[in-house]
């Protein structure tokens, strides 16, 4: 089921996961995927360079500076919305190499008062990445502050920034059988000598939310990501008792539904996801309806979602590409059209990414979702 590619080794967390498997049985694929992208010393953001085209994948900021320009204007204007207060978080969730943070300070800082009254938090327990956002963020105006869990920023009006962040947090997914569904786990192969998936022997609990039986076929996948509700009602809590915008850019679908969404990307390329843990980025469809229904639950106003294209486009995406050409050479002028059309066109990243805002009670709606 799960067949390596030709170049995968068998890496130092695998074979404690085998080890691990063969002692007390399968593990859920949430756990599979918490580990191999998060585990203390071999996860994959705590050992290797993920971004860009010297790592795995590259992500919009790093595409096109217009795509954190854009955002850094959105940001002022949904704080102006907010009444502008004169303190604030200013957060970012996953903010990677602080590509689009650094993006977002130099748009903003046309308007200073929203830089003195902004505390700068980043969400990231990557060691080797706070080394680079340090590094990249010195003199942009604002000195970061870091925090390894949500729960440790201090409650306060709040901006957040989640750029292909949900993303990442892990999924369980069921299997649909015969007889309804079974959860689809992280065992062995035959010879027990590599990963591979199993179904679990038991029903899972009916409250859950799984599809009724009678709406699916045996074979459908079905994911549920418990810790993108947790995450996103713990959010929510804090945008509905202190004001304030969250704005999720993620690939997903604007409608729950059934489907293997779990994959993983190594070198620019797919990689089976249960081949070499650790030495490849594991992500899996956001299901925004879903992460919608959360917040609403807890007293948030959702916004969208839209598709990056069209966001970007509300947002004068058209107009600052033409800015950034005026009076540029030949070449220079090919890169920023080139950078404008990947992060927003159809059969690019403008349809498959969807945008989201969530928002505090009271609150306007802010730029790119006013008219919906």
């Amino acid at each position: 089921m799960n067949e390596p590619a030709e170049t995968a080794e068998k890496t130092p967390l695998e074979e404690r996961l085998i080890d691990l498997i063969k002692l007390k049985g399968p593990i859920t694929v949430a756990d599979y995927i918490a580990d191999a992208l998060g585990h203390p010393h071999d996860g994959y953001y705590m050992s290797q360079t993920p971004f860009g085209t010297d790592g795995d994948f590259t992500t919009a900021p790093e595409i096109s500076q217009i795509f954190g320009e854009l955002i850094g204007l959105w940001l002022v204007d949904a704080w102006r919305g907010m009444g502008a207060p004169k303190d604030f978080n200013l957060i970012e969730l996953g903010p990677g190499r602080g590509v689009l943070m650094e993006d977002i300070l130099r748009a903003a800082r046309l308007r200073p008062e929203f830089i003195r009254g902004a505390h700068l938090w980043l969400l990231e327990t990557s060691g080797r990445l706070r080394v680079e956002q340090q590094r990249r963020l010195r003199g942009g105006g604002l000195d970061p502050m870091w925090a390894d869990e949500f729960a440790d920023i201090p409650s306060a009006p709040s901006l957040i920034i989640a750029n292909e962040f949900f993303d990442c947090l892990p999924i369980h997914q069921y299997q649909r059988v015969k007889s309804g569904w079974r959860e689809r786990l992280v065992g062995l192969n035959d010879s027990e000598t590599g990963l591979d998936f199993v179904l679990g022997k038991t029903p899972p609990k009916a409250t859950i939310g799984l599809p009724p039986a009678s709406e699916s076929k045996e074979g459908d996948i079905a994911e549920i990501s418990f810790a993108t509700r947790d995450f996103t009602a713990e959010l929510c809590n804090l945008l509905t008792d202190h004001g304030g915008h969250a704005l999720i850019v993620d690939y997903g679908h604007m409608q729950s539904g059934l489907g293997d969404t779990l994959q993983a990307v190594r070198d620019h390329k797919f990689w089976p996801p249960l081949a070499s843990p650790g030495r490849a980025d594991l992500t899996a469809h956001v299901d925004f309806e879903a992460l919608g229904a959360v917040a609403i639950d807890h007293g948030a106003v959702a916004h969208g979602p839209v598709s990056q294209g069209l966001f970007l486009e509300r947002l004068g995406l058209n107009l600052r590409a033409e800015m950034l050409c005026k009076d540029k050479p030949t070449e220079q002028v090919e890169k920023i059209r080139s950078g404008a059309y990947r992060i927003s066109a159809p059969d690019q990243m403008g349809e498959i990414f969807k945008v989201m805002s969530l928002s505090g009670p009271n609150l306007s709606a802010p730029s790119g979702f006013d008219d919906l």
